[in-house]
């Protein structure tokens, strides 16, 4: 349960993530960082689901851009190839918001390798609310990281999974 928002705009990639932690309907923790950079090959990430999941995916899709050379797309086929087929990784619950340069994905344990249409992906519970309000800002003068932390905000207000400590990676 979180939210996850990746914006592409005017040569600038942006993921932003809150930073809330719940158990049911329990918060466990709220200044949890779901947003990660791999310096080396200029790729951010966020992640909802299952923290410990998320991490041990995040951590494979980092060895596979290091065996792929960088090539963030074939290193998410291959991640969403071992999560969907490994007997230890298909039992992890996450989803996965990626992106470079040149590059957006969503990444699913069932297989799916999804480039969304336009500049804009939302994931996690509050995900749909951060994208329906980050889809409207793209028309206006905001920079990619205004509209990440504005489509946050608004799923902190509507999702009770959501809260407003952000946690935010560009390139």
């Amino acid at each position: 349960m979180t939210t996850i928002v990746l914006v592409r705009k005017n040569n600038e990639v942006v993921v932003a993530g809150d930073g809330q932690v719940s158990m049911g309907n329990t918060v466990i923790k709220k200044t949890a960082n779901k947003v990660r950079k791999i310096e080396k090959r200029n790729v951010i990430a966020g992640f909802a689901g299952s923290t410990a999941d998320a991490l041990t995916l995040f951590e494979r899709l980092e060895s596979k851009l290091e065996k792929h050379a960088g090539n963030l797309a074939r290193a998410a086929v291959e991640l969403a190839k071992d999560w969907r087929t490994d007997k230890y990784l298909r039992r992890l619950e996450a989803l996965m918001a990626v992106g470079d340069k040149e590059n957006s994905f969503i990444i699913s344990g069932t297989g799916d390798v999804l480039e969304p249409e336009g500049d804009v992906i939302g994931i996690g519970s509050g995900g749909n609310y951060a994208l329906a309000s980050a889809k409207v800002l793209m028309d206006t003068d905001l920079s990619a990281e205004e509209i990440a932390k504005k489509a946050i905000q608004v799923a902190s207000e509507i999702c009770v999974f959501t809260n407003d400590n952000l946690n935010i990676e560009k390139i």
